[in-house]
């Protein structure tokens, strides 16, 4: 079964893209996306974005919308991968680079420096803190970058980079989603 959603900002304002069903992808609302992209209108713009664990590329597509002018999209699951590359397709988003890849085995690899890094995995795998870590332990950001952490909001993030600072947080029903800022 197939099913939308609609990119709320940038470029791309108000183009549905695809995504699938598949166990643990829920593509984050558009009330969350929203207040982020606020967060975020000043940091996005030429940036480099990471998103590990892309599921429906809903964090992604907006930001390349917005401008940001390369976007890595890192998601295992085959068949999501399919509507990611469709979608990236059917928009002309050049900018959009697919990796089909557990996050962890990517991360792994030859670093790169992102300015912004969306970390949003499924639910109740514990997940999100080791990702943080591996980001900042591994090289993958550049000096001041920006990390969106969606989680379930019975989950304490404890255990996160000491040198990230944490810049806002909210709660809207069981999500919990908080932005930090990497300080040196």
């Amino acid at each position: 079964m197939q099913n939308k959603l609609r990119i709320i900002g940038g470029e791309w304002r108000s183009r549905q893209i695809n995504f699938v069903d598949a166990p643990g992808l829920r593509p984050t609302p558009v009330r969350v996306r929203e207040t982020l992209f606020n967060w975020l209108q000043y940091d996005i713009l030429g940036s480099r974005c990471l998103d590990l664990y892309a599921g429906s590329g809903a964090l992604s597509f907006e930001a390349a919308s917005r401008g940001a002018k390369a976007v890595v999209q890192v998601e295992n699951n085959p068949v999501a991968c399919r509507a990611l590359k469709a979608n990236a397709i059917a928009l002309h988003a050049e900018q959009i680079r697919i990796v089909q890849m557990d996050a962890f085995h990517y991360l792994a690899g030859d670093a790169e420096a992102f300015d912004a890094v969306f970390i949003d995995p499924p639910f109740a795998k514990a997940l999100a803190v080791q990702t943080c870590q591996w980001l900042e332990d591994k090289n993958w950001l550049s000096r001041h970058a920006r990390i969106y952490v969606e989680v379930e909001s019975t989950l304490k993030l404890e255990g996160i980079p000491e040198n990230w600072q944490l810049l806002k947080s909210k709660i809207a029903g069981e999500v919990a989603y908080h932005l930090f800022g990497r300080v040196g």
